[in-house]
Formats: C-alpha cells, structure tokens, sequence
C-alpha cells in the first residue's frame, strides 16, 4: 500500500517504485490509494504484474466498474463509501425535515420488506 497521494505526495513514479518493491517483496495485491484519474491508475497497473486495488472514495467516485476492469484494475473496495452514503442520505432527510418541513425523503426510504430481508439475510449468516 503506498500511500503518497494520500499524504499530499503526489508523485505517481515514486508511488510505482514503492507498489514494485512490494510486489519484489511478495504482495499479492497492491494498493495506491488517492489516485484520481483513470490514467494514473492505468500507469499503475501497467507498471506492475500482481492485482491492483482501487477504493471507491470521494476521488474515485465518478469511475465505474467498467472503466476500472478496462484499465487493468482486478479488486475494487467500497470502503467506508456505502456507510457514508447512508449517513449522507440521513442528514439530507433531517435537513430537508428541519428546513423546509417536507418528508419528500420518504419516497426513498427501503419498504419494510426490504429491511426485514435484509436483516432475516443477516441473521442467517450468522449462526
């Protein structure tokens, strides 16, 4: 995992020549998190032979799985991505509930069945 664009580092051949010495090292996956065009992650996985990761965060939202397998890229991670993006959904809801006095939110609410599946779903997995 090489973390330079992470830290402000924003410099893409030190971040390879750190994702190649893990690789020599004995990685099995290999991690640049931060990279934000689809030409840097390209470099990235052109300049390496193990699998890269790519994290779906604020810099790597408007990718799509497609755009990430075509450029070489063979493990994507949500992240904290999914538990933002409900927590993001709560503070619309509040927001537009204390603002306007509205509950036009509701209308995208998951249905009761949803939510009972989901959890029946979880609970099964756990025994």
């Amino acid at each position: 995992r090489a973390e330079n664009f992470l830290h402000g580092r924003r410099d893409l051949d030190d971040t390879i020549s750190r994702l190649i010495a893990f690789e020599a090292a004995g990685a099995d996956v290999l991690y640049a998190p931060g990279l934000s065009s689809i030409e840097d992650i390209e470099r990235v996985c052109d300049a390496v032979t193990k699998p890269v990761n790519v994290v779906i965060g604020t810099a790597a939202a408007h990718f799509t799985v497609t755009d990430l397998l075509e450029c070489g890229v063979r493990r994507v991670s949500t992240g904290s991505s999914l538990a933002r993006a409900a927590i993001g959904g709560f503070l619309q809801a509040a927001r537009e509930l204390r603002d306007k006095g509205t509950f036009e939110y509701a209308q995208y609410a998951a249905s009761f069945s949803e939510v009972e599946e989901l959890l029946a779903t979880a609970k099964k997995g756990r025994t």
